[in-house]
């Protein structure tokens, strides 16, 4: 594989330390989209200059990221809030790594302190060596959780959370269906819900069955053969699918119940009820929540994959069908 040449001569795979004549900054190795159309095919591998800190950001020593096929979707990853192109731009909003600078009025967090968080969608992502990111979007890593843990969390992490406590207001004792119960979002939410008292129903293909059951999900509907409406009333769904299934989700949610999703906003609704569409969105707090959870075994990580950055194009490109997060291990 080879790097993409800027104005400097690559080394193979190695990063150019001598520092851009322009801006003083160092190269660094990154992965880069450009092409909407071309999806995860068309990342490519090049080298970047450093960022640089801006007031109240840091710069993080990537050593691990983790990435979902969504961002591709989302138009920050094409264009900065005044719709103007911003390509090439780096994906992979969830990192773990080493704070190595901070900008002007940071506080909180310091020179060498392992973190964990989510960047900015309009800003680089975490398929780099380095990025820039607020402080604010930034969690305390401890010493005793693996960087490749600490990227598989915040996503996952953060939208089950936010879905079932913010936005679902779950109480011990309600009955709640997850779709997608053996991916990663859904193995999260069936994990937290089971915490906080909930009946738990999974749902995906035939073959996730008993991942899911793993994962803590009480029954499970194959949605593939089984009727989703032979459910019966629950009190809450959490949906990651869209489409037909969030429409007929509705329809087994008892009245004044809540159906809540990531995937797509939703004119469905049950009798007396609400529905919620969400983005989820970075906390300290909240994040502090999830990781204490995995250091104490109460929530467990569901990762697929982990390759080397160096790798990540063909691993963000399986040829088959992964089960879990890839996460992309940036350094050793």
């Amino acid at each position: 594989m080879s790097l993409s040449k800027g104005p400097y001569e690559p080394r193979g795979l190695e990063v150019v330390e001598r520092p851009d004549e322009r801006t003083g900054r160092g190269w660094m190795k990154a992965i880069v989209v450009t092409d909407e159309a071309a999806g995860t095919a068309g990342m490519t591998f090049v080298e970047r200059p450093v960022p640089e800190p801006a007031i109240n950001e840091v710069v993080v020593q990537v050593h691990a990221s983790g990435f979902t096929s969504g961002e591709l979707t989302w138009p920050s990853t094409w264009t900065d809030r005044l719709g103007r192109d911003r390509t090439p731009s780096i994906p992979g909003q969830q990192l773990a790594g080493v704070v190595t600078a901070l900008g002007y009025g940071t506080t909180g967090l310091s020179v060498g302190q392992r973190v964990f968080g989510l960047t900015d969608s309009y800003r680089g992502g975490g398929l780099a060596e380095y990025v820039a990111i607020e402080a604010r979007n930034l969690a305390p890593l401890p010493g005793d959780v693996d960087f490749t843990v600490g990227a598989s969390l915040p996503m996952p992490g953060l939208t089950a959370w936010q879905g079932l406590i913010e936005h679902g207001r779950l109480q011990a004792g309600q009955s709640v269906l997850v779709h997608g119960a053996a991916g990663s979002v859904g193995s999260t939410v069936t994990q937290l819900a089971r915490e906080f008292g909930a009946y738990v129903i999974g749902t995906g293909r035939a073959a996730d069955r008993q991942s899911a059951l793993d994962f803590g999900a009480m029954d499970f509907v194959d949605l593939e053969n089984d009727a989703l409406e032979d459910v019966g009333d629950v009190d809450l769904v959490f949906d990651v699918i869209g489409g037909d299934i969030l429409k007929r989700s509705a329809g087994v949610i008892r009245a004044g119940g809540t159906l809540v999703t990531i995937a797509e906003p939703t004119e469905a609704r049950p009798p007396d009820g609400l529905a919620i569409d969400f983005v989820v969105e970075a906390d300290r707090a909240q994040l502090g929540e999830i990781v204490q959870r995995v250091r104490d075994g109460r929530l467990r990580t569901n990762i697929g994959n982990v390759a080397t950055l160096d790798d990540a194009v063909a691993a963000l490109n399986p040829i088959e069908r992964i089960s879990g997060q890839t996460i992309i291990r940036v350094r050793p």
